[in-house]
């Protein structure tokens, strides 16, 4: 899986489907199931180290998972997240990306949108695929004032329309679009010709990402609107997966009650 072939999906519109993974075993499992993504998240924060937010996420936890989920995917376009606070300047942007492709990230993404745009500039101008993230930036979950669907207002929906606008030219080439209203996302999808992959953000999205451990029910602490378990109606995880593969591409997942 590559970069031209999600934008060929979006335009022979064929859902692309993206879970999250943190080490070898899950991105094998992924990858033999046939994942188009799979990303790297700093949600590992959340997932694997307990913390009630991604802020304390280093570049040396992504280093590391990073390499860990490398050699379980042959098949898979990999992506990795860029922690908070490691994309500051430009200078610091390319040299955090270069580190992350180093050990096996074929994509980094990252998220902002203008405040960002010498970064995502820079990381074009040395080949390194990016990845945006509008809408809610777990981030910037401070800032935001708590997780909060984003874009409910005139203002909100057409800054986020606006960014997804400059990220296409800038060479971004693919956005992860999370909780904002079905509506939105449908506006922001049809008005740039790079995909984009949804969390909260409704079905009109050219793809669907899960955080792995929401999808299996693993994770015991709160879960979101947009979450579905599909181990509940699999006798396993392999099943599991490819039942959230074949939801997502017979455009089943999400459904009303998992958006906004």
């Amino acid at each position: 899986m590559n970069i031209p072939q999600l934008k060929e999906f979006k335009q022979k519109s064929e859902k692309i489907t993206c879970l999250t993974a943190y080490d070898a075993s899950f991105a094998k499992l992924f990858d033999n199931c046939g994942i188009d993504v799979i990303l790297v998240g700093d949600s590992l924060g959340n997932v694997i180290q307990g913390g009630e937010n991604t802020l304390s996420v280093s570049m040396e936890d992504m280093i590391y998972h990073t390499k860990l989920v490398a050699k379980g995917v042959s098949n898979s376009l990999l992506v990795a997240d860029m922690p908070y606070q490691s994309y500051t300047s430009p200078e610091q942007t390319l040299e955090n990306a270069k580190r992350l492709v180093d050990v096996g990230a074929q994509m980094v993404k990252f998220e902002g949108g203008s405040e960002h745009k010498d970064s995502f500039k820079i990381l074009q101008d040395n080949n390194i695929a990016v990845c945006g993230h509008l809408g809610l930036q777990p981030q910037s979950v401070l800032e935001m004032g708590g997780y909060k669907v984003q874009g409910r207002d005139e203002s909100g929906a057409n800054k986020i329309i606006k960014d997804a606008l400059l990220l296409e030219s800038l060479g971004v080439g693919v956005i992860v679009l999370e909780c904002i209203p079905n509506d939105l996302a449908k506006r922001v999808s049809e008005a740039i010709s790079i995909p984009t992959i949804g969390i909260g953000a409704g079905v009109d999205c050219d793809g669907q990402v899960l955080v792995c451990y929401d999808m299996l029910g693993i994770n015991t602490g709160y879960m979101p609107k947009f979450v579905k378990n599909f181990l509940n109606e699999s006798g396993s995880i392999e099943t599991a997966v490819n039942t959230f593969i074949n939801a997502v591409k017979d455009k089943t997942f999400p459904g009303l009650d998992h958006s906004y």
